[in-house]
């Protein structure tokens, strides 16, 4: 099982990465897959052509609230992570075809959330040996790195937009993991669909990190968000696609 982690910026194209990601891994049969949408926008199911709250899913968040938090919040007889667990398969998965999608959804309420944090965590750990790999779409802050859903990561992909914020936002998201101790092999920078491409070189220079490509500009994508299509229905020759598909072989997939 491996586990790879979609960040960046907002508005660098890092969901719509992790979207194209799963069209190339169902399309060459590396299954199954789980999506795991961290971003509180839940933005993932929307690219997916997925109605989440339609087809009777709820999100981590929600989960959490009625188990631990109006249920009583007891650690009394069943262990935290199973009785979360529990819940995640029968409320919380969405099954699509190769692939399966949990969202965890915002924080709903103040105060110490370490319990359900933790159950979280442990839920997570078991939920996600079922699986081949295991996609992690993050929001745009770096607040969620702290949170280390998983504290053991194979590929970070920060996407990057032509801005110091974004240098800045990317040297800060590398600098955090290795903070709170998040493990991971690689960690690759992506230029977002506004990134000129002969910035590549920059990166490397000023941020020490490895560029392995862009996503191309595509109008097909914007046309197939803004009518709600699936992003797994793009067309094989289109041309973000085809430059995920170039930007995963360079990352040795």
């Amino acid at each position: 099982m491996k586990i790879i982690v979609s960040m960046g910026r907002g508005g660098t194209g890092k969901t719509s990465f992790v979207a194209l990601i799963t069209k190339y891994f169902i399309e060459t049969r590396r299954t199954p897959i789980l999506l795991i949408d961290a971003d509180p926008d839940q933005s993932l199911a929307d690219v997916l052509g997925i109605d989440f709250e339609g087809e009777g899913k709820k999100t981590i968040s929600e989960l959490i609230v009625e188990t631990f938090l109006e249920g009583g919040g007891t650690t009394v007889g069943i262990p935290p992570s199973e009785r979360i667990e529990s819940k995640i398969w029968e409320k919380g998965l969405y099954e699509g075809e190769g692939f399966d999608l949990i969202a965890i959804g915002p924080k709903w309420v103040e105060g110490c959330y370490c319990l359900p944090n933790e159950a979280l965590k442990g839920a997570l750990g078991k939920i996600t040996k079922n699986y081949r790999y295991v996609i992690v779409d993050t929001p745009a802050g770096l607040e969620h790195l702290n949170r280390r859903i998983t504290s053991i990561v194979n590929d970070i992909f920060d996407l990057i937009d032509p801005s110091k914020k974004s240098f800045d936002h990317v040297a800060r998201a590398y600098r955090i993991a290795k903070e709170v101790n998040i493990k991971f092999d690689n960690f690759y920078v992506v230029g977002g669909y506004r990134f000129p491409e002969d910035l590549g070189g920059e990166v490397e220079r000023r941020l020490k990190l490895k560029f392995i490509g862009k996503i191309s500009s595509d109008e097909n994508i914007e046309k197939f968000i803004l009518s709600g299509r699936s992003l797994l229905e793009i067309p094989g020759d289109s041309p973000a696609y085809r430059s995920v598909r170039g930007i995963l072989a360079r990352a040795g997939y």
